[in-house]
């Protein structure tokens, strides 16, 4: 199955929130559609089969991770969380999950959008109440707003991931050094 979404940031609610890229400058927004919503659900691994959503479901959807975003973003800069954002999210977690099944071929979970939501939403309250919390890091691309949580050996992650971030932040940083290589050569 070709992956349209990425999963980078070690927890699927960081990676829903992670959902509307490049927030300080493009905004480029992945769920401009009901599929891609779905998409999200089916690639994240959370559920097998989620029954197409509309309209309506996306604006819930950007609703509640534009909350998770919120709080993740309160709980790493130590604030008082967003009353608003509070609501939505415990709103959705309140809601039904999907229950998986087990089937002659193994376990399956088919879900509606409201349930595959509720189960984003429950990640984000066990996220935020957890031990993570003091390994949340903003990538460390400029660009980038992803949060990640940082599980490498002595928390010195600095990107969401390399391929999406690291090797061009790197790359750029050498073509800078090469330019101001060449430039003071030339003086």
């Amino acid at each position: 199955m070709n992956h349209e979404h990425a999963f980078v940031c070690g927890n699927p609610a960081l990676d829903f929130a992670a959902t509307l890229r490049a927030r300080r400058t493009a905004r480029f927004e992945m769920f401009s559609t009901p599929d891609r919503l779905d998409a999200w659900f089916i690639e994240s691994g959370l559920v097998d089969s989620v029954a197409p959503g509309g309209g309506a479901d996306v604006e819930r959807a950007r609703a509640v991770r534009e909350a998770i975003y919120q709080l993740v973003l309160d709980r790493r800069h130590e604030r008082d969380y967003d009353e608003v954002a509070l609501g939505l999210v415990n709103a959705a977690a309140r809601r039904p999950p999907a229950t998986p099944q087990l089937t002659r071929a193994g376990r399956r979970t088919e879900a509606t959008v409201e349930q595959a939501l509720s189960m984003v939403a429950r990640l984000a309250v066990e996220l935020l109440s957890g031990p993570d919390v003091p390994l949340l890091k903003e990538c460390g691309n400029p660009e980038c707003t992803r949060v990640y949580v940082d599980r490498s050996r002595g928390t010195r992650r600095q990107w969401c991931g390399m391929e999406s971030c690291g090797n061009k932040f790197k790359a750029a940083a050498y073509r800078a050094r090469k330019r101001g290589a060449s430039a003071a050569a030339g003086h």
